[in-house]
């Protein structure tokens, strides 16, 4: 299971987005309260995770149904957490890298099948194309914020907490009608001036992304369990959203060293970032 450092991509979908009996769910989901907030999702969802891998292993576990709820006048829209995916993930990870005897005993191949075949279906969208609704709500990244997601929200789109006795929090909340626009207006510039290279792939693919999720849908960039790694001032200074509009623009409009040096900024903060885990 990853660390508690990590950012999260989040898409909430409004319930018309569910088939009829998830609606159902979800609403009542909603009323009764029994949303998780973001800032206790992560922890909550590692606890599940682990409890499940040392359940024995005789079958994946049934896990339950949770989501974060967003709310607005009469608007529902929900974040499922999908721990099945998450346990199916974490079954995987536990056999790499060792050796197949140790595996096999921890995670046995028939739940390894099983977890891959949970996996592959999200990835593939099998149960997209049968029931409509895509599986993966949620992505998540340790000790950093991809460079890719901040081409999908804006500067001015920052939601930002600290001071004393307040829960510090940084995230970016988007319509996911502007989140697409941003990612094939990144897509087309990256392609025309650095062709397909892995960063035009990589904001692509979550353009594809993007492109799964009801029409009226909220994206988040939750910068989560990173905020404990970061001083306020620099919470409050951080601008990596315009830093990547800004290179983006120095592209489209020829500007190579404003670019690079947009880049080189990004870079270096986000490396600071990630080196705090070899202190960890």
């Amino acid at each position: 299971m990853s660390s508690l450092f990590a950012s999260y991509l989040r898409v909430y979908e409004p319930l018309t987005a569910f088939d009829r009996e998830r609606q159902l769910f979800w609403r009542r989901y909603a009323r009764e309260g029994r949303a998780i907030a973001t800032g206790d999702g992560p922890g909550r969802q590692r606890t599940a995770v682990l409890s499940a891998l040392g359940a024995g292993w005789t079958r994946l576990p049934d896990l339950p149904d949770e989501a974060y709820v967003l709310e607005d006048d009469d608007t529902i829209l929900v974040c499922p957490w999908n721990l099945k995916l998450r346990v199916a993930e974490a079954a995987l990870s536990a056999r790499d890298g060792v050796p197949s005897v140790l595996a096999d005993a921890f995670v046995p191949p028939i739940l390894a099948g099983q977890a891959k075949a949970v996996v592959d279906d999200a990835r593939t969208g099998a149960r997209v194309l049968e029931e409509g609704v895509p599986r993966v709500h949620e992505q998540a990244s340790t000790w950093g914020v991809p460079l890719r997601w901040f081409v999908f929200v804006d500067q001015s789109e920052r939601e930002l907490v600290t001071g004393p006795g307040n829960r510090r929090s940084l995230r970016f909340r988007t319509e996911i009608s502007k989140a697409r626009r941003r990612a094939h207006r990144g897509v087309s510039v990256l392609r025309k001036s650095v062709g397909d290279a892995p960063i035009t792939e990589a904001v692509e693919e979550g353009a594809r992304w993007l492109e799964e999720f009801h029409p009226r849908s909220v994206v988040e960039l939750d910068y989560a369990g990173l905020v404990d790694l970061l001083p306020d001032d620099e919470l409050e200074a951080d601008d990596s959203p315009a830093l990547v509009a800004k290179g983006l623009a120095g592209l489209a409009n020829g500007d190579a060293e404003g670019a690079t040096e947009a880049y080189e900024k990004l870079v270096a903060r986000w490396r600071a970032v990630q080196l705090l885990e070899r202190c960890n």
